[in-house]
């Protein structure tokens, strides 16, 4: 059996799956992804670039209302929003939300746009623990 899911390991990332790679947790050994993170109203979220996107950690904090403007231009960030909710990945409490487990999005600017209520550039919003914006971090 071990045999057989060193295999499927094997040909998952070549068939164009990453159904089995972690999301979550500590990056990768050897791995110089740095974790960021963005504030808005005194809640923080953080997380960090993903092979696929971007993950935001379980405990990280969203704001619980979104924006106004968001309803008009970007009806999708509520439906995320919504379905997140739905499946208890985010909760509401203490007046904010928080990620209940590590989730992954798109890119760092859906993530910060979820936590945000908003539309946001996520390689501004993301920052490491010195100040430096993700965009900086990638210039580089």
């Amino acid at each position: 059996m071990e045999e057989f899911l060193v295999k499927i390991h094997q040909l998952l990332p070549v068939l164009g799956s990453e159904i089995l790679t972690p999301i979550g947790g500590p990056a990768p050994p050897g791995s110089s992804v740095p974790f960021l993170q963005t504030e808005i109203k005194g809640l923080i979220a953080r997380g960090r670039r993903t092979p696929t996107g971007f993950v935001v950690l379980a405990g990280s904090q969203a704001v619980a209302e979104p924006r106004p403007s968001a309803e008009q231009y970007w009806p999708t960030l509520l439906v995320l929003r919504q379905q997140l909710l739905t499946e208890g990945e985010i909760v509401p409490q203490d007046g904010h939300l928080r990620f209940t487990r590590d989730v992954e999005f798109s890119s760092p600017s859906q993530a910060a746009s979820i936590v945000h209520g908003g539309n946001m550039n996520g390689l501004n919003a993301w920052k490491d623990r010195n100040g430096r914006t993700l965009g900086e971090i990638e210039r580089e």
